[in-house]
């Protein structure tokens, strides 16, 4: 399975998000093009894409957006805790 994950720094916005979901489409659409260029088109429904920025959810399977539904995240996550002490 075509697997490719990226880290995308930029300064985190007021909500804690560092990449709204229009900026992290076109990274996903152009990465899963690479991905299928090089693999062949028969990849695409298992190309995975992970933009490295794990509170909102951020990343794509088969060239499609994944978002997290907020009754499925943790609340207590170590991770999140870890974040949020930094800003």
């Amino acid at each position: 399975m075509p697997e490719l994950a990226k880290n995308l720094p930029d300064p985190p916005r007021s909500n804690g998000s560092q990449f709204g979901w229009a900026r992290k489409k076109e990274p996903v659409h152009r990465t899963t093009a690479l991905l299928i260029e090089y693999f062949s088109e028969a990849s695409r429904p298992h190309a995975t894409v992970l933009i490295e920025e794990v509170e909102d959810g951020g990343y794509a399977r088969a060239d499609e957006m994944f978002v997290i539904p907020d009754q499925y995240r943790a609340e207590d996550w170590p991770l999140r805790r870890h974040h949020a002490a930094k800003r």
